[in-house]
């Protein structure tokens, strides 16, 4: 799969500092912050900080310790948010125009704080 990443997507502005944001957490190589439009009480975003546009492109071609560090670090922020707990959280990620990606840039939707409902309506 040939992927085409957009360099003027809002996260790639975001991680080169053109557009702010309210961070949660930062590291080597990710970064979490607030989403601007929360659906939910507790609703945050982490992304790699590498040119990756879906899941699958950072499965398949991020760097080890890039897709170690995005997954503890989301650990991390579950845990530090209390999310982690019995009630727990939603994690979303969305990919192509029927997965409605609105970012090209691969991105981890962390979702708590109250009960969410369905993820997908039957039909």
């Amino acid at each position: 799969m040939a992927w085409t990443y957009d360099p003027q997507n809002i996260f790639a502005r975001i991680l080169r500092g053109e557009i702010p944001n309210k961070t949660v957490t930062e590291t080597a190589h990710t970064l979490v912050f607030h989403d601007i439009r929360p659906h939910a009480p507790v609703h945050v975003l982490a992304i790699p900080k590498g040119a990756y546009v879906n899941l699958d492109h950072f499965a398949a071609e991020a760097t080890a310790e890039e897709i170690v560090d995005f997954h503890r670090t989301v650990a991390r922020v579950i845990a530090d948010l209390g999310l982690d707990g019995p009630e727990g959280y939603r994690a979303i990620t969305n990919s192509g125009t029927a997965g409605m990606q609105e970012v090209p840039h691969y991105h981890l939707h962390i979702l708590g704080g109250r009960v969410l409902g369905r993820l997908v309506e039957p039909g």
